[in-house]
């Protein structure tokens, strides 16, 4: 896919590629397809002069857009290795990261650069070490991708010739990119995905995004969502994809008036727009964090036609999905993601783990062998019909009075109308056992009382595993995906405990 969307741009260069909102709503063209095919050749011609061959890694730290998009389809064409940086996971992270990548250049937009604190360095102290960024040293040389601010490093400069940039002609099993997941700063984890890897996980998001037979696979509808693995895709298709708006109010009125055919918004996007009154059409697909049915019926009573939730990991994206009515419909204990989507296989392993394998699969960890089977963290079981039900997480573990809880197996039934999200976590109780404690984020204007009434029965049903306490208040989140953080929730109740704030569950 990724082959064929350099010819797609080409076709019709004169068409909007990539678009974004004003502060009305109203929408503005980033690029042109034309644009965007120019700027991801500029790019490799840049690269490929400075003398980047294929295998070479480059790190990336770009924000989401035209010039991410560019970047990555330059290292495509060129054969060369994306590791996808964070500039704002902190020094010691980042660093430790790179020294695990090793990437001949690194290439950061000015707003990552400051994020990460590489464009404070004064410029004599740079060219005393000889470095474009001394932070780095040893670690590769940084250059800036799209406008400079004062102390950023050189520019990566597109005005190499174009001709004469070779095309990747190797094998499929070459890496295409890095992602960072768990691990520590000592020993930071890395998933590579190869070639054939990447383009396994787009052609099933392509499958998922035209299966609707009224689309015919073709069309210019607009499609809403940043990722890339939404833009490659729908631009694939001709489609143009608009930056969903960072203002809940301002992505309301974008969604009024571009009416996409297809959305793509991580679960705390979607409570943000339904909090500013966004309206919704067509088919909406949230991931990166749980779902729950309440949030998915909540998009449908926007007006959505369809609301999906996708089961997805760094390590294999996209694995499962399942609609609203669908979830809605199930009635067992656990979390129901759906049936593995096709060519993805699943499996449970002695412990209760969920085991994932398919084409779209990443190839290995960074400097460990590979393995066909990605070992989730889930708890999971395989229904009657071969669907997957979470469980909770493995190491998302309470204990209390010797009993081990998994606190995923149960959050599902904290999600009553008028509960924003609900998470249960651990609460230090000494001697190494923890209190269970229900954190509970109300939808704006709801009163605590009546949601404290609504999840009586819930909580009644929770048998054994009963929180000790009901907590009301704003669930921190973390990540880009802006996941729930486990870690200072249970901080965050501690000290509301402590406070003598909530009340028996």
């Amino acid at each position: 896919m990724l082959d064929r969307l350099e010819h797609a741009l080409r076709a019709r260069p004169e068409r909007p590629a990539v678009l974004s909102a004003t502060r009305t709503g109203a929408t503005r063209v980033r690029a042109t397809r034309g644009e965007l095919a120019e700027l991801a050749q500029a790019y490799a011609a840049a690269l490929h002069a400075r003398g980047l061959r294929p295998g070479d890694t480059v790190g990336v730290a770009v924000r989401p857009g035209p010039r991410a998009l560019a970047v990555l389809l330059a290292l495509w064409r060129l054969g060369l290795r994306g590791a996808v940086l964070d500039p704002g996971a902190g020094a010691e992270v980042l660093r430790a990261r790179l020294a695990l990548a090793r990437p001949a250049l690194v290439l950061a937009d000015a707003a990552a650069q400051a994020v990460a604190g590489w464009a404070r360095t004064p410029a004599r102290r740079a060219r005393r070490a000889r470095l474009e960024l001394p932070e780095l040293a040893g670690l590769g040389p940084v250059a800036t991708v799209g406008p400079r601010l004062p102390g950023c490093a050189p520019a990566l400069g597109t005005g190499a010739p174009c001709t004469g940039v070779p095309v990747y002609g190797g094998t499929d099993d070459a890496d295409a990119v890095i992602v960072f997941t768990s691990g520590t700063t000592s020993r930071p984890r890395a998933v590579v995905h190869s070639r054939a890897g990447l383009a396994a996980g787009m052609d099933t998001v392509a499958s998922l995004f035209t299966a609707d037979p009224a689309s015919g696979g073709q069309g210019a509808e607009p499609v809403l969502g940043g990722t890339f693995f939404v833009l490659v895709p729908s631009l694939t298709r001709g489609a143009p994809v608009a930056l969903p708006a960072r203002s809940p109010a301002v992505l309301a009125r974008q969604l009024r008036r571009l009416r996409p055919r297809d959305t793509y918004l991580t679960p705390p996007q979607l409570r943000d727009a339904l909090g500013a009154g966004a309206r919704f059409g067509g088919r909406v697909w949230t991931g990166s964090a749980p779902a729950s049915a309440a949030l998915l019926d909540r998009v449908r009573a926007a007006g959505a036609d369809q609301a999906w939730g996708v089961y997805a990991l760094t390590e294999l994206f996209p694995a499962a999905a399942v609609e609203s009515r669908e979830k809605a419909a199930f009635t067992g204990p656990g979390d129901l993601v759906g049936a593995p989507l096709p060519g993805v296989r699943a499996a449970v392993d002695g412990d209760g783990q969920l085991l994932l394998a398919g084409p779209a699969a990443r190839d290995r960890y960074l400097g460990e062998d590979p393995d066909p089977w990605v070992r989730t963290g889930d708890r999971a079981r395989l229904d009657g019909a071969g669907r997957i039900v979470l469980e909770g997480r493995c190491k998302d573990m309470v204990l209390r009075r010797a009993e081990n809880i998994y606190p995923g197996l149960y959050e599902p039934g904290l999600h009553v109308p008028g509960v924003e999200l609900g998470v249960l976590v651990g609460v230090p109780a000494g001697d190494g056992d923890e209190r269970l404690v229900a954190v509970v984020q109300p939808q704006r204007g709801v009163p605590e009382p009546a949601l404290r009434a609504a999840l009586s029965d819930p909580l009644r049903r929770m048998g054994t595993a009963r929180p000790d306490a009901l907590l009301f208040a704003r669930i921190p989140l973390s990540g880009r995906s802006r996941k729930p953080d486990r870690a200072a929730a249970s901080a965050l109740a501690a000290g509301l405990l402590a406070a003598g704030r909530g009340g028996p569950a």
